[in-house]
């Protein structure tokens, strides 16, 4: 049992995401109900510690927002402590500083005892030079994306696949309707999670993760097939950040002022036009985007944000230090926060859903 913790901080870090708030409300309220502790909010991540922007979080105004998507504390993709964009220099380059020690003086100045970071694993790495200088953070794994290393599921990502999955069930129609092949494309980065679940959920008949180079003219043999069968459109989901056989990942944008300054994007429109080149046939693109990650949490996404919020309060009254929460063999645990970070939890080839779609005829692009 620790005998220590008087004050936690609290922060959100990285992209939106449903079941933030949860958690958040979880965390406070087990916090100050069950151990009497304070709480202080952290505003937009790890940029509230480099710009000292610390508040209040108590009960009162925690109350109400289990359902209500996004943060109220706010978040950022751009705020690495050890890597933080400070200017831009005379040749036009970005000027990259460590206020690592910035952010030290404003977790003393406000007596934190414990962080508890809510995030993906960007947040993970961003903790390390906080835990290296002897501050206890406790991680909570979020991310629409599924990539976290370390925990078979972190909250969000259950409600952005029932958000692909209904997109992909109202193109469906529209494909069927007009004799298209309607290409989706959906979040995830490098890993194809979202695109795999959706797609097998919606009965896309293509899915093309990144985990699987896909050959251009193997995808469009199969809608030939399709048409040769009678089956006269085909719905096609796709990964963000999927490529084809010796290509490379659709760039939407730079950011150079981003810790990850590679945006993807655009993938679905490239594989349209190519495949009504190929074929002939009437071609669409449709990006889904950031619908994914606003809105309300699902409720298995409320229950999963509820539980790791109280289970992140917990570790710390039973006297651990710098562990993250995480959900392996279907309850939740915790594990060393180093695991996760710098890394990224990506589709196996033997994963079971990924066979159980083969064995149904879904077509990778892969033969």
């Amino acid at each position: 049992m620790s005998q220590t913790i008087k004050r936690i901080g609290v922060l959100t870090g990285g992209g939106d995401c449903p079941g933030l708030n949860a958690v958040i409300r979880a965390v406070t309220k087990t916090a100050i109900f069950d151990h009497g502790w304070e709480v202080m909010g952290i505003r937009d991540g790890y940029l509230g510690l480099i710009e000292d922007r610390v508040s209040t979080l108590n009960a009162n105004n925690v109350s109400g927002i289990l359902t209500t998507g996004g943060t109220i504390l706010g978040t950022s993709n751009k705020a690495n402590p050890e890597k933080y964009a400070t200017g831009i220099d005379a040749e036009g380059n970005t000027i990259w500083s460590d206020v690592t020690d910035t952010c030290l003086a404003t977790i003393e100045r406000h007596g934190l005892d414990a962080i508890v970071a809510i995030g993906g694993d960007g947040t993970m790495s961003g903790a390390q030079p906080f835990i290296r200088a002897g501050v206890n953070v406790i991680g909570v794994p979020k991310t629409i994306d599924n990539d976290i290393v370390g925990t078979d599921l972190s909250f969000g990502f259950q409600t952005a696949a029932d958000i692909a999955t209904e997109s992909l069930d109202r193109i469906h129609t529209t494909a069927e309707s007009h004799q298209r092949v309607m290409v989706v494309e959906v979040m995830g980065r490098n890993a194809g999670w979202i695109a795999l679940h959706s797609g097998v959920a919606s009965g896309s008949d293509v899915i093309l993760i990144p985990e699987i180079p896909y050959d251009l003219e193997k995808v469009a043999a199969y809608t030939e097939h399709r048409r040769s069968i009678g089956r006269d459109y085909t719905v096609v989901c796709i990964s963000e950040g999927a490529a084809p056989k010796g290509g490379q990942q659709a760039v939407q944008r730079l950011d150079p002022t981003s810790p990850d300054p590679v945006k993807l994007g655009g993938i679905a429109r490239q594989l349209a036009h190519n495949l009504q080149a190929l074929t002939g046939q009437e071609s669409r693109a449709t990006v889904l985007g950031h619908v994914q990650r606003g809105g309300s949490p699902t409720p298995a996404d409320r229950v999963l944000a509820t539980r790791f919020g109280h289970e992140a309060a917990t570790i710390l009254e039973e006297g651990k230090r710098n562990r993250m929460v995480a959900y392996v063999g279907g309850d939740v645990t915790d594990i060393d926060i180093t695991v996760p970070a710098h890394k990224q939890r990506t589709i196996p080839a033997d994963n079971h859903l990924l066979q159980a779609a083969r064995a149904v005829g879904t077509c990778f692009g892969d033969g």
